[in-house]
């Protein structure tokens, strides 16, 4: 069975190895899955040229590095979840404030997770940081139709109230109300942010450390 991932630079293929360790090796131009799945490469996604620069810069027209993503990559990695086959990996991550939220322990996302819960665990930030807008939830995107990272269990919204979407704000520009901290310590721990889309989603940031140059153990 072979998936194209619509993809990588050739370094692309380190980062991959070196995001997500186990669960794929590389034969040539494929990833290759223990189940004998293998995942061709093209030259794109990879090379979206996510930028950690802060402060957060507004993003250049059509730049949305992060946001086109392969769902087949990614099913093959957190299951479906119209399969429900995500929900069995969610497992309980502490969120400041005394509250708890769900994420996947594949790639042992939740664990990056609660790194950053860790470090924003101080009253200046829970404002931001709860109520928040969800973490698993089966459902695509509104505007690609494609499956969002939170139906993967992968993604989390912090609190609506001091964020920001394109959608709701349909023709204005890009605004950004979250503290740079919380920005930088998401993304010290493998989570992109969708405030550095020009489909801006500041409340969002999903797991991908490929994007952030990070192997797993850097995102710890």
């Amino acid at each position: 069975m072979a998936l194209l991932l619509g993809g990588a630079a050739p370094s692309g293929f380190d980062a991959l190895l070196a995001a997500y360790p186990g669960q794929f090796t590389r034969e040539g131009d494929q990833l290759v899955w223990p189940d004998g799945t293998r995942v061709a490469f093209s030259v794109d996604q990879l090379a979206a040229g996510y930028s950690r620069a802060m402060p957060p810069q507004m993003p250049a027209e059509g730049d949305d590095p992060g946001r086109t993503r392969n769902s087949a990559f990614f099913a093959k990695m957190y299951g479906e979840c119209n399969r429900d086959e995500v929900a069995p990996h969610l497992v309980p991550v502490a969120w400041p404030g005394g509250h708890i939220v769900r994420m996947t322990e594949i790639n042992h996302v939740d664990r990056h997770l609660a790194a950053v819960a860790r470090e924003l665990d101080a009253p200046e930030w829970r404002h931001t940081l709860w109520p928040n807008g969800g973490t698993y939830a089966c459902r695509a995107v509104a505007d690609t139709g494609e499956p969002s990272m939170h139906s993967y269990g992968a993604a989390i919204d912090i609190n609506l109230v001091v964020s920001d979407y394109w959608l709701w704000r349909r023709g204005a520009p890009w605004r950004d109300r979250v503290p740079d901290e919380v920005v930088a310590a998401f993304e010290r721990h493998g989570f992109i942010w969708g405030g550095r889309w020009s489909h801006y989603d500041t409340m969002h940031f999903e797991y991908r450390p490929e994007l952030l140059g990070l192997s797993a153990a850097d995102a710890d």
